[in-house]
């Protein structure tokens, strides 16, 4: 679908909208960061810096594999935030997988842990 305006959407009714948020679940959202050892991906980036990125890239793929992390966002935006991750996992254990990713451990990524709820099933297109 192209959303053009709310007339392309498609009319929900109250008890719709109520049956639906019976089925909502506990989720974790990681906000990753530009920690202070962060290096922009061009020319200048180390090779030390690309080899932790490439080991964070690597996990994250495991994570999104074994189901832990189903949603998982790189932002290249120059903004600072670096990438977005939805957990299928408490926060305490978010933090906890989230201190051993080799990224965060060597200072090139910092996050924010915040809880969340949605449907179960939500999927990106």
């Amino acid at each position: 679908m192209t959303y053009t305006d709310d007339s392309d959407l498609p009319a929900i009714t109250d008890d719709q909208l109520r049956a639906a948020l019976t089925e909502i679940r506990p989720y974790t959202i990681v906000i990753l960061k530009a920690g202070p050892k962060f290096e922009m991906p061009d020319a200048d980036r180390g090779s030390e810096v690309a080899k932790l990125i490439w080991a964070h890239g690597k996990r994250n793929y495991a994570l999104l594999t074994a189901g832990v992390m189903p949603i998982v966002c790189p932002v290249a935006d120059g903004s600072g935030v670096t990438g977005v991750s939805i957990f299928d996992a408490d926060p305490a254990e978010v933090e906890k997988i989230m201190a051993g990713d080799p990224g965060v451990q060597a200072g090139v990524f910092i996050y924010d842990i915040h809880s969340t709820r949605s449907f179960p099933g939500s999927a990106l297109p």
